[in-house]
This record gives structure tokens, C-alpha cells and sequence, in this order.
């Protein structure tokens, strides 16, 4: 969604623009082109993909700070960096091209390799100590806080009674054999649910995207603008959330009535949510999932 992403861009102010998600640095490289009074905060979990943005972003150094950290991090790089206000945000969540291509990574139920999942190799859990030491209850309620799968019982089940577990293949034809028949016929690859599930445990997904969002909220100038696109229900639901609050004010009355809590708004929604255009979708079918939310500070 990169014109989606852009055209919101080009209307924020001069300042700090924070790229939480850097990747393959698509976004950030466009922004800095078209941008010269914006500086970059430029974050990542992946050291490979810190290393592969630090190449394409060279000729920006001046304006770019790298950091190998997660959104967790982001209220102590603010501090450390004196970053009191910035000028918007960028999460592009979900797992690149390249870490689902990249069999050796574990992200991917299409090629063998090992249960890994980490989007950080500093961190010490991978999915294989999951999966292999976690109890049914656990692994049933993990899959179904993480991804709405509706055998998850069935699933979790299957998973102890066959364990251990050595790969992603493995794995993958576990979960498909858990589902029944029937449902295995639509919506795609029968695992691709359970393995979004286990990776965002994994990774702390959920946990670490409301302390980026809220620590990024927090420092956003007038007429900034923070930007999610999200790639799944859970993830939208949270930002979706996490933005109303800031729009309401927190407010806690019903709809239908006069506030009389005194919140104050802090934001507004200049849209109700974007999702990718026929074309883009074409062109790549994994933007097909993906929704676009926008918030702009008062």
C-alpha cells in the first residue's frame, strides 16, 4: 500500500518519522526521497533486514538512525534519543517476503525447516520449545487468541499426541490432518492459521505492537499522523481500539447519549480503513489480507 502510505505522508509535518517495521526499507526509501525535512527512526527485529536497509538507505545516513530493536523499545528510544515529539508512525506488520522465503527461518508452512520463528535469533524461545513443551490448554488457547481458528482443540491435541516435532513440514501436516475434511477444501492452506498463531506467541506480537502503538500515540505532534496496516482480524481489532480511545478520549458513556465524563478528543480517523486496490492485489497476492488504518493527532 505504498501510494496509500504516501499520500498521508505527504501532508504531515517536518520532524521525526518513526518506520517501526523497516523490512526491505520500500517505505522509508520513498518517504526520505520525498520528504527532505523528515528524519528517520528506523527499527527492526530482523538483523538481516537492518543489514539489507542499511544499503538501500546509505545515500540518507544523515537523516536515518538505525535501531535492532523491538516496538516494545520504542518509549526507551525516545528517551535516549531525545525524541520528545514526532511527526508520525509506520507499522507494517506481519512477516516480510523474504523471512517467509527463507526456509531456514521457520515462518513458512510451504517449505521444510526448522520450528524456529523467531524474528529476533537474540531471543532464546523458538516455536520448537513451544510446541514440544507447551500443555494442550496452553496451546489450544494460544491458537485461538492468535488467529480465530476454530479447531483449535482439535489441533492442540493432535500436537501433544505427536510430539516431538522437528519441522515445519512436520507440523504443517499435523494441523491439516486435525481439521476435518471438509473444511480443509477452503480458505486456503489448512495450517496457514496455526502458524500465524504459534510465530505471533513466538514473538510476542500482540504484547509488543499495543506498547509500540501506545508509546508512538503518545509522542505524536499536532497533525501527525500514525499509520498500522495490519494483516489479519486480531491485529486490526487491536489498533482499531487502540485509535478509538485516542478519538474518544476515553470516554465510557453510551453512544446514544451526551458525554458527561468531560474526555476530550485527541484524534480523528480520516478514514474508516483502506485496503489494498485490485491492482496491487494482482500484482501481489500476499497485500490481499492487508488493512490500512490512519490516525491524525489534534
Amino acid at each position: 500500500m505504498m501510494g496509500e502510505v504516501l499520500d498521508v505522508v505527504e501532508n504531515i509535518p517536518p520532524g521525526v518519522f518513526i518506520d517501526a517495521t523497516l523490512g526491505g526499507a520500500s517505505h522509508s526509501e520513498e518517504i526520505l526521497e520525498r520528504r527532505t525535512d523528515i528524519e528517520l527512526v528506523a527499527i527492526d527485529r530482523d538483523h538481516l533486514a537492518l543489514e539489507a536497509a542499511h544499503s538501500r538507505l546509505e545515500r540518507f545516513s544523515e537523516r536515518v538512525r538505525f535501531f535492532h530493536n523491538s516496538f516494545s523499545s520504542l518509549e526507551k528510544i525516545f528517551n535516549e534519543e531525545n525524541i520528545p515529539l514526532i511527526s508520525g508512525f509506520l507499522f507494517d506488520l506481519g512477516v516480510s517476503s523474504p523471512q517467509l522465503d527463507n526456509a531456514e527461518r521457520g515462518f513458512s508452512y510451504r517449505f521444510d525447516g526448522p520450528l524456529d520463528m523467531r524474528m529476533d535469533i537474540r531471543q532464546e524461545r523458538t516455536a520448537s520449545y513451544l510446541l514440544n513443551n507447551s500443555d494442550k490448554s496452553e496451546l489450544q488457547r494460544i491458537i485461538e487468541k492468535n488467529s480465530d481458528e476454530r479447531f483449535a482443540a482439535r489441533i492442540a491435541g493432535s500436537i501433544v499426541r505427536n510430539r516431538p516435532i522437528s519441522s515445519t513440514l512436520e507440523f504443517a501436516e499435523l494441523v491439516k490432518n486435525a481439521i476435518p475434511a471438509a473444511a480443509r477444501r477452503r480458505g486456503g492452506h489448512p495450517a496457514k492459521r496455526t502458524f500465524q498463531a504459534i510465530r505471533m506467541e513466538v514473538n510476542q506480537e500482540r504484547e509488543e505492537l499495543i506498547q509500540g502503538v501506545t508509546a508512538s500515540i503518545d509522542r505524536l505532534q499536532p497533525k501527525g499522523c500514525g499509520i498500522v496496516i495490519s494483516y489479519h482480524s486480531g491485529e486490526d481489532r487491536i489498533v482499531k481500539e487502540l485509535f478509538r480511545n485516542v478519538v474518544t478520549g476515553g470516554c465510557a458513556c453510551p453512544n446514544k447519549l451526551p458525554c458527561v465524563c468531560g474526555a476530550v478528543s485527541k484524534g480523528r480517523l480520516p478514514h474508516s480503513g483502506l485496503t489494498p486496490s485490485k491492482e496491487e492485489i494482482k500484482e501481489n497476492r500476499r497485500a490481499k489480507s492487508a488493512r490500512m488504518r490512519v490516525l491524525e493527532s489534534l
